[in-house]
């Protein structure tokens, strides 16, 4: 994102103590030239100028100044040409970076191109900060964006953020944090293939506004995040990895664990003790097979049983306006990871499924039955009920397995913004609650009769697939009372604003079908 400086004393102690500084970007030092892979932009200059719009800006457009030549800078010009600004770059070697910015930039020397914006992005890195101490003067009342991002170990190195540094570096100028959630990329190909919000924070609210108003114009949107000793916190933001991931992915893999255990005792540990036989052979295929899909169910109920609480809660008060408990708050806001989760493991499961064939057991097993059907002299091996069972089972798998790709697809950024709150509440909604319906037939059609037989109790323990079936069960048996005309229409009014203690008092539209359009947990 930042170009590369010159040498420069980190000794010094700031702008305000070093005039004669201000006189050393006339003649700009001479860089020394990157080699190898530096020396390739990730931006092309024909991925810049193929577009047409961004050949020249109009001469009435607003001007912004950027200091810097580096990825995101150039992302940064293509994005704000293309929003009708025009763009000066300052740079310390103009010729040599000219090549690399669309033809609508003027790119020139920092001194020079931050004589004229009002609104410049810094667009380096930290330690480059004292190296535009000689412009403070020229710089004093404009407003400077920065964009950087810290690395984890200067982030807890440094007590105060980058922006918070840079205010300090120039103490006459306006300092606004943004854009250092975007990545290069989004800012090239537009909002609409990534993360749209922009947190902002300053503490001056006019330059903040004035920012938001330029956040916009470029299709993104403004999330006023206060004043600039947020800008720690912001600058935090792309340091994490998958925050809201993290209890999701704890909760699946302790769902693994358990189930591998218990299908290993059951598969494997008690034919070893029983009868002596080793199908350790098991652990890395068959294991994991009958695991995944246990997972993948059991996650997929998960979704939709905090949905079930809540509902039971708010039929419970009599009212939608007290707020849930903090640990069923938090369940309802992972859901969509709950949700990715149990396609993954259910992804995973069809994926060794169709392995399973291809593997020397299962061929071992093949020929060992072929000869035990010769052995008996049985010319004809044909069981109606068992054919019938796993053509039932294999179907009804598919058919979840695609009403769960098409939550998936759904749950992304891109394809959910396309559709309206009825239609994404109908996907994530009905055809969620049609995958666990599917889901659950699936699994009684894979255990039927195995329940009821004393053969399947190993150790005393039941079939895994008994274990699976208590929560989605609870889920569909809730979700059945709740469809009760009892239920349903006291829901309704608790939705619509009704309170069991007269907090509101309206009756429902006589048209049970606009009842029913009110919001569901």
């Amino acid at each position: 994102m930042a170009e590369a400086s010159g040498e420069w004393d980190p000794s010094t102690p700031g702008c305000r103590e070093s005039p004669g500084m201000k006189d050393s970007t006339s003649h700009p030092p001479s860089a020394t030239p990157m080699s190898g892979e530096m020396d390739k932009p990730l931006i092309s200059r024909r991925l810049v100028d193929s577009d047409g719009s961004l050949a020249e800006a109009p001469s009435d457009a607003p001007k912004v100044g950027i200091l810097g030549s580096g990825d995101f800078a150039r992302s940064l010009v293509t994005r704000l040409l293309g929003s009708g600004f025009s763009v000066v770059v300052g740079s310390r070697n103009p010729k040599r970076t000219a090549g690399l910015f669309p033809s609508g930039a003027q790119v020139t020397f920092q001194a020079e191109a931050v004589d004229s914006p009002d609104v410049i992005f810094v667009a380096m890195f930290r330690e480059h900060y004292s190296s535009l101490c000689g412009l403070s003067d020229q710089l004093a009342g404009k407003i400077l964006v920065d964009v950087s991002n810290p690395t984890e170990q200067e982030h807890l190195r440094h007590c105060e953020s980058n922006a918070e540094y840079l205010a300090s570096l120039f103490p006459t100028c306006t300092v606004v944090k943004a854009f250092n959630v975007i990545s290069a990329w989004t800012l090239q190909s537009g909002p609409r293939d990534g993360n749209r919000q922009v947190p902002i924070c300053s503490d001056h609210p006019e330059a903040k506004r004035a920012v938001s108003e330029m956040v916009q114009a470029m299709g993104f949107m403004p999330v006023d995040m206060g004043s600039l000793v947020s800008a720690r916190e912001v600058e935090a933001m792309p340091l994490r990895l998958l925050p809201g991931w993290k209890v999701p992915a704890l909760l699946a893999l302790g769902l693994f664990v358990f189930f591998y255990v218990y299908n290993f005792i059951r598969d494997v540990l008690q034919p070893y003790v029983r009868d002596g036989k080793s199908k350790f052979y098991k652990l890395p295929v068959s294991v994991v097979n009958t695991t995944l899909p246990c997972v993948a169910y059991v996650l997929l109920s998960l979704v939709y049983l905090p949905g079930v609480l809540a509902a039971a809660l708010q039929l419970r008060r009599g009212t939608k306006y007290r707020r849930f408990p903090d640990w069923l708050d938090h369940w309802l806001q992972h859901r969509k990871q709950i949700g990715l989760l149990s396609f993954f493991c259910a992804a995973l499961h069809a994926l060794y499924s169709f392995c399973l064939p291809l593997s020397r057991v299962n061929r071992y097993e093949v020929v060992n039955l072929a000869i035990k059907q010769v052995l008996a002299n049985k010319s004809h091996l044909w069981i109606e009920e068992e054919v019938w069972r796993m053509e039932i089972y294999l179907s009804l798998g598919v058919l979840a397995l695609g009403t769960l790709s098409l939550l998936a697809v759904t749950s992304l950024p891109s394809i959910a913004n396309s559709l309206n709150w009825k239609e994404f509440s109908f996907v994530q909604s009905t055809l969620g609650f049609v995958a666990l319906l599917l889901s659950t037939l699936h699994t009684l059609t894979y255990g039927w009769t195995r329940a009821f037989e004393d053969s399947h109790y190993k150790f005393y323990l039941p079939p895994t697939f008994t274990l699976t079936l208590l929560v989605p069960c609870v889920v569909i048996l809730a979700k059945g009372l709740f469809l009760l005309p009892c239920f349903s229409r006291r829901l309704s009014r608790i939705r619509r604003g009704w309170e069991k203690d007269g907090g509101g008092k309206f009756t429902l539209p006589m048209d049970h079908a606009l009842a029913q359009k009110t919001s569901h947990v």
